[in-house]
């Protein structure tokens, strides 16, 4: 299929997320930009008539643009390929595998990329076990400051650094209104950097790492879509051999989870300028303060050439 080609394209923006708002922002942003390069796009919150408008329509291609539990954890993907239609982005089984921070964590340590030690609690354990005694014993084994975030979901929301014993238990109250599994994890020092991975058909490629830093310390939600909270650098103020490192350690979290087409990985980088892998997104964020374009036009590139690459690749992966 050539490159210019003008494609029937279905965007799906909002569901019913905690991360709707984000959602509708990115659809908006990959519409407009499939639009300016003259592609048939039309713009789609997922609802009960979605299945039959596919069925009906057939489509080129759809551009999922959801964020959180309902565009990420796989069940919406899992749905497509049903459908037979085609789609950018992983499939189901690779998108619950990253949906799961805990089991994205094992799977990326397992293939040699250094992830902070952690613990995987469900709200379950503190009934059973107490939760003074399960804090105690979480206290005593890690090293403060600790990381809070619930065990699904983005933007984060619901996460919390611990720096005091006492902060603890909000911490874990503010992770399991996000979900019913909380993650902790000793917070690894350093530089927080972002690595969006693209793989139009040539093999995953790491864009140009992206340095964070957040203006009151914490990459909140609100430094995350409001501007003028973050400053971001682009690329990462990290000498070569570190950045080297940085983009390897992306693509093989992007590999090692089965990802496809686009992702993006969040990591830490240490005194030593070891890498340490935090988490993995298999759709980015696509707003104007979001990361993924900010590395795309780092890389010298239009993020409407590079959704429509996608787009052409997930349709010659079909």
């Amino acid at each position: 299929m050539a490159q210019n080609e003008a494609l029937d394209i279905v965007v799906l923006a909002g569901g019913i997320s905690h991360e709707r708002d984000v959602s509708l922002r990115s659809g908006r942003r990959v519409a407009d930009g499939l639009n300016r390069l003259g592609h048939r796009v039309a713009l789609r919150d997922p609802d009960a008539s979605l299945l039959a408008f596919l069925n009906e329509s057939l489509p080129a291609v759809v551009w999922p643009a959801l964020h959180g539990a309902s565009g990420e954890d796989g069940a919406l993907r899992g749905l497509l390929e049903l459908t037979g239609v085609p789609f950018v982005g992983s499939k189901a089984d690779a998108s619950r595998l990253a949906w799961s921070k805990p089991t994205a964590k094992t799977i990326v340590e397992r293939a040699g990329v250094a992830t902070p030690r952690s613990v995987t609690l469900p709200q379950e354990t503190f009934r059973e076990l107490g939760a003074g005694s399960v804090l105690e014993t979480v206290l005593a084994g890690f090293s403060l400051p600790l990381v809070v975030k619930p065990a699904q979901g983005g933007s984060a929301q619901g996460v919390t650094i611990v720096a005091t014993a006492e902060e603890l238990p909000r911490a874990m109250v503010d992770a399991y209104t996000y979900a019913d599994v909380a993650l902790i994890e000793e917070k690894v020092n350093g530089v927080e950097v972002s690595v969006a991975v693209i793989d139009t058909g040539d093999g995953p490629e790491a864009l140009p790492a992206v340095e964070i830093e957040p203006i009151d310390g914490a990459y909140t939600f609100d430094a995350r879509y409001n501007a003028g909270e973050t400053r971001f650098y682009v690329p990462a103020r990290l000498d070569e051999a570190v950045t080297t490192g940085v983009a390897e350690a992306a693509a093989t979290a992007h590999k090692a989870l089965g990802l496809r087409h686009l992702s993006r990985i969040d990591l830490i980088v240490d005194a030593a300028g070891a890498p340490w892998f935090l988490e993995a997104n298999v759709l980015p964020g696509l707003t104007e303060t979001s990361i993924m374009p900010q590395a795309i036009a780092a890389a010298g590139r239009e993020p409407g050439d590079v959704y429509a690459a996608l787009a052409v690749a997930a349709i010659a992966d079909a």
